[in-house]
């Protein structure tokens, strides 16, 4: 098939040489670049910072033209949610762009494992689980596995808190804080994933699986991770600006956790670690602070029944 990949970063580099692997002609767009080439697409991968979608899909909008036939298939691995409106990406797309089948990329995947061939499994989700399959069987590899999910919203969850949460254990490290505490806030946070999932209409099952768990381990706990770095660097005392102005690209979690942490209010969702990651990156508190609230806050059952 023609697949357009839009974004020429280390992810979307990535997944187009996962493409052109699977044995399809490939054409990639990044930022300056005319449109037009991806006229002939058969699918799209949407790989561009969750912040800037919205710009993109409207500039697709002359292009796309198959109104009257079946949807464009259109696979975002973008992580984040829209800051102004709230928006998941699919959201985004289905607003923006209803010529297009929004399907979801995401997974425990940095982008120099798959450059080098390293084993990955990711998940595709889609509305229609048989499109979720054809799409994972056209661009699966031996090393690059893709399982199929039709929970959209749950996939979406996963790969956009998870990056809040990792910025969490970053700044526990950098702090110095051990191993141990940083298991605890992995667990903690899921805990707090799976209920904001739950509330919002997802199955609490799929943050179970790689897109949930899975990205939230390896994103935790790995200096690949530019959320984990950035939380990294503000543990040892570096200020917001200073710690994304060292950052290799966009931190995802330090855009999006503004956002969370609203929908998590408005949902009425308890997620205090979310909320002092929103507190230390967007209120200018101190970690020491946050962190002695959160071990301070009352004891209580670990498994909340309903």
């Amino acid at each position: 098939m023609k697949v357009g990949v839009l974004g020429g970063g280390a992810w979307g580099s990535a997944l187009a040489h996962v493409a052109r692997t699977a044995g399809h002609e490939v054409h990639v767009w990044s930022r300056g670049r005319p449109l037009e080439p991806l006229q002939e697409a058969q699918g799209l991968i949407l790989a561009v910072p969750a912040q800037g979608v919205r710009e993109v899909l409207t500039g697709l909008k002359s292009i796309v033209t198959n109104v009257n036939k079946s949807l464009l298939p259109l696979i975002i691995s973008a992580k984040g949610i829209e800051q102004g409106s709230g928006l998941f990406m699919n959201e985004v797309v289905a607003e923006v762009l209803p010529q297009a089948e929004p399907m979801v990329l995401s997974g425990p995947s940095f982008a120099a494992d798959v450059m080098r061939g390293l084993p990955t499994a990711v998940v595709m989700a889609a509305n229609s689980i048989a499109d979720a399959r054809t799409w994972a069987a056209a661009l699966s590899l031996a090393h690059f596995r893709i399982y199929a999910s039709d929970d959209v919203k749950g996939v979406e969850i996963g790969g956009a808190l998870k990056n809040v949460l990792a910025i969490a254990c970053g700044i526990s490290d950098g702090r110095g804080l051990g191993d141990s505490a940083r298991a605890a806030l992995t667990t903690r946070g899921f805990a707090e994933l799976t209920r904001f999932a739950a509330k919002l209409g997802a199955n609490p099952d799929t943050l179970m699986g790689l897109s949930g768990l899975g990205d939230l381990l390896l994103t935790c706990s790995s200096r690949q991770s530019r959320n984990y770095s950035f939380g990294h660097a503000l543990g040892e005392g570096k200020s917001v600006a200073a710690a994304l102005a060292q950052s290799r690209g966009v931190v995802e979690g330090a855009a999006t956790v503004k956002i969370a942490q609203a929908l998590a209010r408005q949902h009425g969702v308890d997620m205090p670690i979310v909320d002092a990651v929103h507190a230390i990156v967007d209120e200018g508190a101190a970690p020491e602070q946050e962190i002695a609230r959160l071990l301070s806050r009352p004891l209580g059952p670990e498994i909340r029944q309903g």
